[in-house]
């Protein structure tokens, strides 16, 4: 449910060309609908601009698509993250127009955000083992409006492909870097460019690495201005907050 929804519905209620009851079935499940195993906020869009988001992992199959018909054909995109094939098999039984992303390891119901689509978004990775956090960074940010502008594989061990994409990069609004390693590539572009730089760590690297734990402290005590930091993997939250961040700066029509 969208304000724009609730406000139209409560119109036709005013002008007579609805019931009340009508209007009562369209409201049943609000703020949340109780699934026993699951609440599913229903209330969210109206709180924060966008539907509720399905954490995969850890959830069976079932439980997943229990809660994606939950809050399928409410006129909002669908989306959950960290989940597999298994469970979008489970979510096709219920929701056929489910899709399945998988190198973001997502699945979607239904497109964007009913919103004109707003540039300013730009997702880099340092290498391609990057890029399923970067997909879903990007699928986020899409869902929400603001499809990403994507720049692969300019890591620190070649700086030269950094620098070959200095327009792409200053035209951005926000910039969202992703990288394992020692995750150097969001210092570097925080200090290239005056945009908020959104860093995301990956669990990307050798055995000091540690699952993504050097690349995080890396981010976190970065020396140029500017740098926000997500937790390890973290897409998601990156594409999000990217999303908010380009949304609220961009110029008035």
């Amino acid at each position: 449910m969208t304000s724009p929804e609730l406000s139209r519905k409560l119109e036709q209620l005013r002008q007579g060309d609805c019931s009340v009851e009508e209007v009562m079935e369209f409201l049943r499940d609000f703020p949340y609908q109780n699934l026993d195993f699951a609440r599913v906020d229903h209330h969210r869009p109206l709180r924060t601009g966008f539907p509720e988001v399905v954490f995969g992992q850890g959830k069976t199959p079932e439980q997943v698509a229990g809660i994606v018909r939950s809050l399928a054909g409410r006129g909002n995109p669908v989306l959950v993250t960290r989940t597999d094939r298994v469970a979008y098999e489970a979510v096709k039984e219920l929701v056929p127009n489910a899709d399945f992303q998988a190198l973001a390891n997502a699945i979607v119901v239904g497109d964007r955000a009913k919103r004109p689509s707003v540039e300013g978004v730009l997702v880099i990775t340092a290498g391609t083992a990057d890029l399923p956090v970067a997909e879903e960074a990007a699928l986020t940010s899409t869902l929400m409006g603001c499809p990403p502008q994507r720049t692969n594989d300019v890591g620190v061990a070649g700086l030269h492909r950094l620098l070959d994409s200095l327009e792409e990069l200053r035209a951005a609004r926000v910039i969202v870097v992703v990288a394992g390693m020692e995750a150097a590539l969001a210092s570097v572009v925080a200090g290239l460019v005056t945009a908020p730089v959104i860093a995301v760590p990956t669990s990307v690297g050798y055995g000091a690495s540690f699952e993504g734990l050097a690349a995080l402290l890396g981010m976190l005590n970065s020396c140029a201005p500017g740098v926000a930091t997500v937790n390890i993997d973290n897409g998601f939250g990156a594409g999000y907050l990217a999303a908010q961040i380009n949304l609220m700066s961009a110029p008035s029509e």
